[in-house]
């Protein structure tokens, strides 16, 4: 059994977002994304994959569709298959993401 601690996927980079690779199979994929201030992950499209976001640590905007919402500690959402959606750290502090999606894009 693979065990993980979440403490341990911790790192931003001032150039960018980091995507931190939790969990993979050929079926799905499970990520943190580490956002410093300011930073964010520009809308975009998947076609068959559905993603979850849910928020580690921080506060952020998220916006899926035409939807955009601050979600906090503990809070998620869900990017549909077809549906447009990004994350942008609005905020003053670090913002971290749990995310899953499947099937896994490869």
């Amino acid at each position: 059994m693979n065990v993980i601690d979440l403490k341990d996927y911790m790192q931003y980079s001032a150039e960018k977002m980091k995507k931190l690779n939790v969990f993979q199979s050929q079926r799905f994929f499970c990520d943190v994304y580490c956002f410093e201030p300011g930073q964010e992950q520009k809308g975009h499209v998947h076609a068959e994959q559905d993603k979850v976001y849910l928020v580690l640590e921080g506060e952020g905007k998220f916006i899926i569709g035409n939807d955009s919402r601050i979600l906090k500690a503990g809070q998620g959402t869900m990017a549909p298959a077809g549906e447009s959606h990004g994350v942008h750290n609005q905020g003053s502090q670090r913002l971290r993401v749990l995310v899953f999606m499947a099937p896994n894009p490869g």
